[in-house]
């Protein structure tokens, strides 16, 4: 039996400005029709004998990951909620100690939700080989046949075969992201995989090598996973106990320890989506090799990324370009520097920009919110809530905020009164005034919010109360 864990906690900020924080990779449809969470979920629905996955996220996503499972038809994934990022060992462990109290010792089957395998086929034959190996107790990792020297992923070195007719091999050892000539040099010797991230063992196999060579992350996972809670359809760990882990990898914390390491090798059009170059190379290119995606109009272009997430964008005479246009962030870069990108973030970090981790447009569990136009002492958005969605009972200490319906029927509530708003109709709700805004219609409730007031921060809300549990 194989449980798939499903390891959802990345920003993916190499595909800034698309990427974010508040909104990464994962969640995006970027070169098939479904998002990358969801092709991960429906590429184990072909797998023999593999149960419901279990999914780890972060607590700011843990409604978008749910809502995507949602519409793939998948609700009764169980989500476990990590209250800060500890890499990937931590949140393996506290999966596995989850699966151990309900089930006998099955296979784990760890792997991203940010992946993409274009040949399910062979995806399945290796993860059947990965499954009896990791039954012989064996750790288990999964290493890409390399098709470039490429710099932007750590390697795997292979040594012997375990047995002449095995397709695995003992793990000699792993090595951080090389430089080009060293790159090179692994893929002229022939022993070398692409480190894919996905990785089978036996639960308490997991756990035992946990206690051998990382105490201290197992210690601190037992004392926050002995404190879950649930909330709603997630798994809550002790925030306390999980920020006392140290952060690590599995491949640092246990794959790179262990004497039982194996690495059966994969050639199944993998590929971890970590730039936008991987993108130019996997997405539907044109006659003069262009990704073209938006509203994007070219002339003598060559081997470039194009992509509008709005306005006109147009190209004249160019080659080997990214050119990503989101609402409120341009990225144009030389294809060769799209591993660069991580610095601009970081430098958009420091210097205290949000674009780093938010997009214009804000989602959150009952619908999402856009910053039209923002001003000293004013602030206007687009509020879309779904059908059925419910926002929190709340007030604010420094706004007032002024509501006018676009489309659908709003309930209102504004201090002790209940009003029924349709288009064309608004409201005043006064600084200090609880209120609430619901739509219980069919169709999508889009409003105008016009906020005045001396402090327009979105921490300024008093949340009374929350359906969502926020």
């Amino acid at each position: 039996m194989i449980v798939p864990i499903i390891l959802c906690g990345g920003s993916g900020t190499r595909l800034w400005p698309l990427s974010r924080e508040a909104y990464p990779k994962q969640f995006y449809s970027l070169v098939e029709d479904e998002t990358l969470l969801q092709s991960t979920v429906r590429r184990l629905s072909d797998l023999s004998d593999c149960k419901t996955p279990l999914l780890v996220c972060n607590n700011q996503h843990r409604f978008l990951a749910a809502e995507q499972l949602r519409q793939i038809g998948v609700e009764s994934l169980s989500i476990i909620l990590e209250p800060v990022g500890r890499n990937t060992a931590p949140a393996v462990a506290c999966a596995a100690l989850s699966i151990i109290q309900q089930k006998d010792d099955p296979v784990l089957f760890v792997l991203p939700a940010d992946h993409i395998i274009r040949d399910t086929q062979t995806f399945a034959q290796a993860v059947e080989t990965g499954t009896l190996l990791a039954e012989q107790g064996k750790l288990v990792t999964f290493g890409i046949i390399p098709t470039a020297p490429e710099t932007g992923y750590g390697y795997i070195k292979a040594s012997d075969r375990l047995h002449t007719d095995s397709p695995a091999f003992q793990v000699d050892h792993f090595v951080e992201k090389p430089d080009l000539n060293t790159a090179k040099d692994y893929i002229a010797s022939g022993v070398y995989y692409w480190n894919s991230g996905m990785f089978m063992f036996k639960a308490s196999r997991y756990i035992n090598e946990l206690e051998q060579f990382a105490p201290e992350i197992l210690y601190a996972c037992t004392a926050a996973h002995e404190k879950i809670v649930r909330d709603l359809d997630f798994l809550r760990l002790d925030a306390e106990a999980f920020a006392d882990c140290p952060s690590d990898s599995v491949d640092y914390a246990i794959m790179e320890k262990t004497d039982s390491a194996v690495v059966v090798p994969l050639d199944a059009g993998w590929s971890d989506l970590g730039s936008w170059g991987s993108l130019l190379e996997l997405g539907p290119r044109d006659k003069n090799k262009n990704v073209v995606l938006g509203d994007v109009m070219t002339q003598d272009v060559k081997n470039c990324y194009l992509r509008s997430e709005g306005r006109l964008m147009t190209a004249v005479g160019v080659k080997d370009l990214i050119v990503v246009d989101s609402p409120d962030a341009l990225l144009v870069a030389h294809k060769k520097r799209v591993q660069d990108v991580k610095t601009i973030v970081n430098r958009l970090k420091a210097s205290g920009r949000n674009e780093y981790s938010s997009h214009r447009k804000v989602y959150r569990p009952w619908g999402s919110f856009e910053s039209i136009d923002v001003s000293a002492r004013f602030q206007v958005k687009r509020i879309t809530v779904k059908p059925g969605g419910i926002l929190s009972l709340q007030m604010h200490h420094h706004r007032a905020e002024h509501w006018i319906i676009v489309r659908g029927t709003a309930r209102v509530t504004r201090g002790d009164e209940v009003l029924l708003l349709t288009e064309d109709q608004s409201t005043y709700i006064p600084l200090g005034v609880n209120h609430r805004l619901e739509n219980l219609g069919v169709i999508p409730l889009d409003l105008i919010e016009v906020q005045t007031g001396s402090y327009l921060g979105e921490d300024d809300i008093i949340r009374l109360e929350d359906v969502y549990g926020r």
